[in-house]
This record gives structure tokens, C-alpha cells and sequence, in this order.
């Protein structure tokens, strides 16, 4: 059976390279002990499979741009790594049928046991990034109780007649009032300021109303919404009257 580990490296194959600037490769490396300047980030799983399963960097890879001049690099290297988590429990899904989720992302210090050990290179620099593999596939009984945790409590007939519709969804970034001469005098490289600061979350739309605000991310070099925050169940519901 496929592990977490192995869909892991296949999500990172992917995005390293679509990241980081050089397109750097990727490819597995003999172990070694980890650098006395490393520094690492661990995400726990929940679902078919859980546990423990964190990344280790050589700390020289900070002092390489790797995610853009003037970019917090180690801060960078944690979002990338959450969202190869999230990319590589996406591939154990669709090729194993395994439900995972993130549940925890943190950063962790000092040494780790090493799973495999894996070579990030561009020209004449490389770095090394270790991995700890620690999780494994959930007990039935206690995969069971997690579903049913997240299974919806009885719906009316009703109700489930909508489950199988498909609703087009949007992501809206902000918002501007202009007038009408304005807008006809658009062209292009011309730029339009929105109402909303890049820190803000965007919001989801379903319909007319907002079901849901996150910030976006990439997941396997499509844009994608990591979700913070999501509206009461009944006013996500008035989304779905509205478009009947």
C-alpha cells in the first residue's frame, strides 16, 4: 500500500521546482546525520492515516534566495512545506483512497531521526533535507469514530436531494466602486486599487453569499484557498436557495 511518505516526496518533486527560483532539482540522497544549523517543520495527520511526519533543512539553504530576494526564507519554507503536506495527503487520497487531513503545523527544533534523506540542487550548490516518517494507518475503530466525527448528523429527504448539485464557486480578492468614465478609460497596465489589504482574507462565494474566508495557496501550481474561517451552516444554506 502506498504510504504518506512516498506520496510526500511526489507532491515536493512537483512543487520544489515550481517554487523556488532555478527550478532546482530534486532527488533522493544517502542519510545523514542532520547539521548542527538545521532547522525543520513537523505536520500531524488525522484521518486513515496519522501521526507525525516532519522535514528537516540544512540551515545553509537560508542564505540561498531560493523564494525570492527579499523574502523571509525560513517563513517561506514553512509554507511551502504545509502545502506540500496538504498536496502530498491530496495524492494518497486520489491514488490509495486514503482520507488524511492536516491537523497541526509547527516548527521544531533540534535533531531528528532520519526516514530518507532527499538532495535540493541548483548549479553548483545543494542542500540537504531530511524526513522523519512516523505515520501510519489508523486503527479501524479509531478511523471509524474520526469519520463519524466528521460526518453530518441525519438530513432531511429534502435536504439530500441538494447534496449531488454542483454550485460554481469564486474567489473574491475585493471589491471598488468606479464610475462609468473611469472604467471606460481603462487600459492596459493600468491599476486598479481594491478595498481590501493584501493581508486580508479573501472571501468564497456561492451564489450571492459569502460561505467561507481563507488565504489562498498553491497547491500543485494551481491557486487554491487554505480556509480560517467558514459561515454557520444555516446562512450557508440561503447561498444555496438563492440559486433556485
Amino acid at each position: 500500500m502506498k504510504s504518506y511518505l512516498e506520496s510526500w516526496t511526489i507532491a515536493a518533486a512537483a512543487l520544489f521546482p515550481q517554487a523556488l527560483s532555478g527550478e532546482p532539482g530534486f532527488a533522493e540522497a544517502p542519510p545523514e546525520p542532520p547539521r548542527e544549523d538545521s532547522f525543520g517543520f513537523a505536520a500531524f495527520l488525522a484521518g486513515d492515516v496519522e501521526g507525525w511526519f516532519t522535514v528537516s533543512l540544512d540551515g545553509a539553504i537560508l542564505s540561498a534566495p531560493l523564494l525570492g530576494e527579499g523574502v523571509d526564507q525560513k517563513a517561506g519554507w514553512g509554507e511551502l512545506l504545509r502545502e506540500t503536506s496538504e498536496a502530498a495527503a491530496g495524492d494518497l487520497l486520489a491514488t490509495a483512497g486514503k482520507k488524511c487531513r492536516l491537523e497541526k503545523f509547527e516548527a521544531v527544533s533540534g535533531r531528528i531521526e532520519v526516514s530518507r534523506a532527499f538532495q535540493l540542487s541548483s548549479g553548483d550548490r545543494s542542500w540537504t533535507i531530511l524526513v522523519r516518517d512516523e505515520t501510519r494507518a489508523a486503527e479501524s475503530g479509531a478511523s471509524l469514530a474520526s469519520e463519524l466525527e466528521r460526518t453530518p448528523r441525519a438530513l432531511s429527504p429534502g435536504l439530500e436531494l441538494l447534496l449531488d448539485v454542483e454550485l460554481e464557486a469564486s474567489l473574491r480578492f475585493g471589491s471598488r466602486e468606479m464610475p462609468l468614465g473611469e472604467i471606460l478609460d481603462l487600459g492596459p497596465g493600468d491599476v486598479v486599487q481594491l478595498d481590501r489589504h493584501v493581508s486580508d482574507p479573501v472571501d468564497l462565494i456561492i451564489g450571492d453569499k459569502i460561505v467561507a474566508r481563507g488565504e489562498v495557496v498553491l497547491v500543485n501550481g494551481n491557486f487554491g484557498l487554505r480556509v480560517s474561517e467558514v459561515a454557520e451552516p444555516k446562512k450557508r444554506l440561503e447561498s444555496i436557495r438563492c440559486l433556485f
